[in-house]
């Protein structure tokens, strides 16, 4: 099975002068602005790494879901937050980390099993096999 998605981008202009629009396949992204503004200087719009930290969250919770799922528990919920780092070297820059934060509700799991689960779920979800960065997890089970 092969499943495409796409995405879009438009830029005008210089790189800190200049401004663009990011859409998705869906539609749930419409022409948002980035920009050298919103990536550095904290200006409303996306970035290129805040749709990736989206994504890899993402799909971080659903790979968990499943493999939780495989092993007969059901999430009441997963939380999860991706922190991805873009450092500067002399090559220029580069996504060096993402930091994945997630916290879980499940009924009936133990500890053991959940942070197995949790492992998995990192270097199983698709984002992460598309990532080179360094991927780190916290996982915490609530009761």
């Amino acid at each position: 099975m092969s499943i495409k998605k796409t995405g879009s981008a438009e830029w005008q202009g210089s790189l800190k002068e200049g401004k663009g629009t990011v859409s998705t396949q869906s539609g749930s992204l419409k022409d948002n602005p980035y920009g050298f503004k919103q990536r550095f200087e904290g200006q409303p719009g996306t970035n290129p790494e805040e749709l990736i930290a989206a994504a890899h969250a993402s799909c971080y919770s659903m790979a968990l879901s499943m493999i939780l799922g495989e092993a007969g528990h059901e999430a009441e919920s997963i939380k999860t937050l991706a922190t991805v780092t873009l450092d500067q070297d002399a090559s220029g820059f580069s996504v060096t980390q993402v930091h994945l934060d997630t916290t879980a509700r499940i009924p009936g799991a133990d500890q053991a099993a959940f942070e197995d689960a949790a492992n998995k779920a990192k270097t199983g979800c698709p984002i992460s096999k598309l990532l080179t960065a360094e991927i780190t997890l916290d996982a915490k089970l609530e009761g």
